[in-house]
Parts: C-alpha cells; structure tokens; sequence
C-alpha cells in the first residue's frame, strides 16, 4: 500500500516510556541500589510486555544505573565514585559545547526561562522539597541544551546525566544545594553579556565540582567535596 499523505502526530514509543520509568524510577530511589530486578515484574508493575522491559535494562546498563551478571542477576548499581567520576566528565563536556553553541541563539524568552527556573529552584530549596529541586535544576540546565540544536548533546547527556541526578538528590537533600542558586545567576549573568567562553568554562566546573560523601570508590573509600558544596 501506499504511504500515507496525512502524517501522524508524534507519539512516544513504548520502549522509550519504559526506559525513562525505569530510569526515574532508580533516580528517585523507588528502585533503591543492589535491588535485584526481575523483567517479569518490572513487566507487570508497568503494564507491558517482557520485551520493552529487557531492552530499557540493556540500555541502563550501558549508563552505569543497572549492573548485570550474565546468567546470573541483574541490580540497581550502586552509586560510586568511579560512575560519578566517568559521567560527570562526559556531562561537563557536553554542558560546556551546549552552552557555548547556545548563546548566540538565546533571546530573552531563554533567559527568562532560566531566571524563572532559578527562582523555582531557590525555592524548593527553602521548603526542602528535593524532588521539585531536582525538576527545577532540570529545566534550568535544559534551556541551553535545547537552544544549541545539538542533537548528539542531547542523546549523550540523556544517557549520562541520570547518573549526576542520582547524586545531586543526595546533595539537594542537605544544605549544600542553596550555593547553587548563586552559581546559576552568574550563569545567566554571562549568558545576557554573550560571554560564551566564559559561560562554557563555568558550566563545565559546575558539572565537575558535583561530588558526593557517601558514594564509596571501588576500594571502600568515599566521595568527598572539592568545594564550598556547589552543585549544579
């Protein structure tokens, strides 16, 4: 048969909606970390078939969420030094090209956007709401990706940066999260002057100060600061 003339509104595919459940699922620790995860039933509390399931794993593994033993089991990893460390890099990389490439398209609706999920920010970091913290640094960060055009950016950081988010809620979580509300601001500050050198170099520090204290490495040891708590 012919193809049809009339085009289809976009719909999001199956794999892709379990994918992005499953991963929120282990950012948010509803899926808490060394949890074993049975496809059966993952299958059956999301509703859907084994196959979506058994693929959306094969992909968190290859992020560093889920760890699998070959004909053994398969886990939550565990959140440590080393998956922090290997995904910040890939992440500050991307974030600093994003902002970069970004700033000669950004208008005033873009900075606005950001100064309107700054504020957010600041203040689900007064109320001690982690989750809208989280929601609101996401949004804040997602500006410049989306402005940049880039769709390798966005394909790497959506594979990497669920890593940082498992650790940013544990540093949103404590008082450390409120200097991040001053970083933002110098951001924007340097998006509105069209400092893109400088507006790059500060992204990329941002993503590479985000550390953790209670991430063990893989000799037993632990996470520490490199700075006064900032975080993205």
């Amino acid at each position: 048969m012919p193809v049809p003339i009339d085009s289809l509104p976009p719909r999001a595919l199956l794999r892709d909606d379990v994918l992005a459940r499953l991963r929120d699922a282990i950012v948010d620790g509803t899926l808490a970390p060394d949890e074993q995860l049975r496809d059966t039933e993952l299958a059956a509390w999301l509703g859907v078939s084994r196959t979506p399931v058994r693929e959306a794993l094969l992909e968190l593994a290859r992020a560093g969420l889920v760890r699998a033993t070959p004909g053994r089991s398969t886990v939550v990893a565990p959140l440590d030094r080393a998956s922090v460390r290997d995904a910040q890099a890939v992440v500050a990389a991307m974030h600093a090209l994003a902002i970069r490439d970004a700033i000669p398209r950004l208008t005033a609706e873009h900075l606005d956007a950001m100064r309107s999920a700054n504020a957010d920010f600041a203040d689900a970091q007064r109320r001690g709401d982690v989750d809208g913290a989280l929601a609101a640094d996401e949004r804040f960060h997602a500006v410049a990706v989306a402005a940049c055009g880039n769709a390798a950016v966005r394909t790497v950081l959506a594979q990497y940066e669920p890593v940082l988010r498992r650790a940013e809620r544990l540093r949103f979580a404590s008082h450390e999260g409120a200097a991040s509300v001053a970083r933002h601001e110098q951001l924007i500050a340097l998006c509105a002057a069209a400092d893109a050198d400088g507006a790059a170099r500060l992204a990329e520090q941002t993503w590479q100060t985000l550390t953790i204290d209670s991430a063990p490495d893989t000799a037993g040891g632990t996470t520490r600061s490199t700075d006064e708590g900032i975080t993205p």
